[in-house]
């Protein structure tokens, strides 16, 4: 018989692990496909947690075609978004930015604003520019939630910078909604930080096995951390740190549908609440906790098997 082999965990792609700077993280819109969303390439969510759906499969070629299934998804409550400001790029820089007129009071009271900055969109001539992207927040008081709204960079689809600067000057000072983004059964990927477990030690970070129960200096430890010369313990070495936070990127999540909480209101989620505006019912499971915000964006590697699934929903099960 062979020997076991348990290798201890924890990939070196990750490194250093500490917390993420940041709720929500940077990210190359550059790299982003344009064609899986309508205008926006991302949206800003927060989770809310997860539950039981019952649906409709019609994917085909499928074992379950044409039955109904119950399977786990979570729920992303996505209140609308406005437009702060219009970044300009110029060699992939930024060039100029102009904010948007009248934002919110609401806003005005959580964001330190420029001292010196423009109105002026109408005199830009989008021919001395690259590119266009948008500073966009969350109007998340409206989930009840929290009052600090959350900002991010997203990037907007088009086929010239003329195209896109016609779509940020008819949408300036109205609300973005999750349906002029996302529809029924496409692909997304989520960006964010995943739960936070603290300061935890060798054993539950790394998965090292535990060592003989009568070791003296300790169970829980690695049994060699290197040698004596060149001193010092190397990075390779699974040691005790934090644990959770990380920023973490999932691939190919399958947006169910998007809803009103009027149409099909949910209630009395565990360690949420009640959804009080639009929302997204994903496929399985989702980075991070309760009340976590997430950056959705176009798939960046979108599969065919993801891509080919098809599913109608017919009740949410809590």
């Amino acid at each position: 018989m062979v020997a076991p082999k348990a290798p201890r965990k924890g990939s070196l792609q990750y490194w250093p692990r500490k917390r993420g700077a940041k709720f929500l993280p940077s990210v190359n819109w550059d790299v982003i496909p344009s064609n899986n969303t309508k205008h926006l390439k991302g949206f800003i969510a927060y989770k809310t947690g997860m539950v039981s759906v019952e649906i409709k499969d019609s994917t085909p070629d499928s074992m379950t075609k044409d039955k109904k299934i119950i399977i786990p998804a979570t729920i992303l409550e996505c209140p609308p978004m406005r437009i702060f400001s219009v970044r300009f790029y110029k060699y992939s820089k930024v060039a100029r930015e102009v904010l948007a007129e009248n934002p919110d009071k609401e806003l005005k009271r959580k964001i330190t604003f420029p001292k010196k900055f423009s109105h002026k969109l109408e005199s830009v001539k989008p021919e001395e520019y690259d590119d266009i992207r948008v500073i966009v927040y969350s109007q998340v008081k409206k989930t009840k939630i929290k009052k600090t709204p959350d900002m991010s960079e997203i990037a907007l689809t088009g086929a010239n910078v003329s195209e896109k600067l016609a779509w940020v000057k008819e949408h300036l000072g109205k609300e973005i909604s999750i349906a002029d983004v996302f529809e029924n059964n496409s692909l997304m990927d989520s960006r964010g930080l995943t739960k936070g477990k603290g300061f935890q030690g060798p054993v539950k970070r790394f998965g090292v096995k535990l060592r003989f129960h009568k070791t003296e200096k300790g169970q829980r430890k690695v049994g060699s951390i290197g040698p004596w010369h060149p001193t010092g313990v190397t990075f390779r070495v699974p040691q005790s740190g934090q644990m959770g936070m990380y920023t973490r990127l999932k691939y190919n999540n399958k947006i169910i549908s998007v809803l009103k909480s009027s149409e099909k209101p949910v209630t009395n989620l565990k360690n949420y609440g009640n959804i009080n505006t639009d929302y997204i019912v994903v496929d399985g499971s989702v980075q991070g906790s309760a009340k976590r915000p997430l950056l959705i964006t176009a798939p960046l590697r979108a599969t065919k098997k993801q891509a080919k699934k098809k599913f109608e929903l017919l009740r949410i099960i809590q």
